[in-house]
């Protein structure tokens, strides 16, 4: 992340809400899979990578720390904070966190829409510049009618003058802290968006174009329509393959897709020799066409000895969201006669789905011997053959 050249921006990105109304599941709504990776991981990628955003503050539920630290891995964010029992009070511990950066512009954003884009973040900026409050919004297209309690209708609206509005809401600072610390001594909890609140302030709002796929999901529904237009916007499936092999040493333990597995002999190489990493790695690489683990992290350099692999498949990782792409799968074999892989297979596959920034569902960890032949039958080392499915937009190259 960069500081813009004029106001300091910060982006706070509201992720505490427990999403009831989004089907059953004992995962919180922005921590589900959206086209094969975590929603709130593709909200975060977008602020983080915003060339003029140079703080991103996440608010999220107590309860959900170790699920952000996956969905966060990578990405250079401020340690989150939690959030309260109303969206307001959740953003408001966002900009309390915030006070000591002292930004001049703050964007608040929720966490369940993803599909914001980063021309819109632009837009937010400038029009917070120009006005000191501004909201995203749309014409509204459908007839708007008030009924009443019966369910009969009561009035038509004019809808040339109403807007659906989104976020990223862009704000002075200093003027929405104040407005949030006064509504919170006046016991005022009830306001659905910042908007609302600094109109109650006396702040006038200006609006700026949004856009129709920035979508809130909310419902179901809406995941199935999510991942239609993930889809439709990563169209472009690549493959990639990896192998790695490395050789027994003096040593009590193997590490193997990240996890540590006591054992007789060591795995012997430049890094800790994560056969199942390295291999993964390669893969990603292979399916970016963007050389290999060895073009990027040289056994040569004295600083990659003894390096965690986990540091080489993140890189990878990171390369494949710079293009703009999402990780559909990943699939790793290890080959080998001991240690048995099986008992730890879960913990590996969750292993990697942590370093990868994706669910658990969408990664494979196999095993199998090769019948006592080769250099692995006679116990010399360990094999892992690796494949990787991503997805890029079209037209990247």
């Amino acid at each position: 992340m960069a500081t813009g050249p004029q106001e300091k921006v910060a982006a706070i990105i509201v992720a505490a809400g427990r999403g009831t109304r989004a089907g059953a599941s004992d995962v919180p709504k922005q921590f589900r899979p959206v086209g094969g990776e975590i929603m709130l991981r593709r909200t975060l990628a977008l602020f983080a990578g915003a060339p003029e955003v140079a703080l991103v503050q996440t608010v999220i539920h107590a309860d959900d720390d170790a699920r952000y630290r996956t969905a966060a891995n990578g990405f250079d964010l401020l340690p989150p904070v939690h959030g309260g029992a109303t969206r307001q009070a959740s953003v408001r511990a966002g900009l309390e966190a915030l006070v000591a950066h002292a930004p001049d512009i703050v964007l608040i954003h929720d966490a369940a829409r993803p599909f914001a884009s980063a021309a819109l973040v632009g837009r937010a900026i400038i029009a917070a510049r120009q006005t000191g409050a501004a909201i995203p919004a749309i014409a509204v297209t459908d007839t708007i009618k008030r009924v009443d309690d019966s369910g009969h209708v009561g009035e038509t609206l004019e809808r040339g003058a109403l807007r659906a509005v989104q976020t990223p809401q862009a704000f002075a600072f200093q003027s929405l802290l104040a407005a949030h610390r006064n509504a919170a001594a006046q016991g005022r909890e009830d306001f659905t968006d910042d908007a609302a609140l600094v109109e109650w302030a006396g702040i006038r709002v200006a609006t700026f174009a949004g856009e129709p796929g920035n979508i809130k999901i909310t419902s179901p529904e809406d995941f199935m329509r999510a991942e239609a237009m993930s889809m439709a916007q990563l169209g472009d499936v690549r493959t990639g393959n990896g192998i790695d092999v490395h050789a027994f040493g003096p040593g009590d333990h193997v590490i193997i897709a990240g996890i540590r597995i006591p054992h007789s002999q060591a795995l012997t190489g430049h890094s800790d020799a994560d056969v199942g990493l390295h291999a993964l790695t390669d893969a990603l690489l292979g399916a970016l066409a963007d050389g290999d683990i060895g073009s990027h992290f040289p056994p040569s350099d004295p600083q990659w000895r003894g390096a965690s692999s986990d540091r080489f498949l993140a890189f990878a990782v990171e390369r494949v969201a710079a293009r703009g792409g999402r990780i559909s799968h990943l699939d790793l074999t290890i080959v080998c006669e001991t240690p048995k892989i099986g008992p730890h297979r879960d913990a590996m596959r969750a292993s990697i789905a942590r370093i990868a920034g994706i669910d658990i569902g969408r990664v494979a960890v196999k095993a199998t011997t090769s019948e006592r032949l080769g250099f692995t039958g006679r116990g010399e080392g360990i094999a892992a053959y690796a494949s990787a499915t991503v997805r890029l937009s079209w037209g990247e190259t």
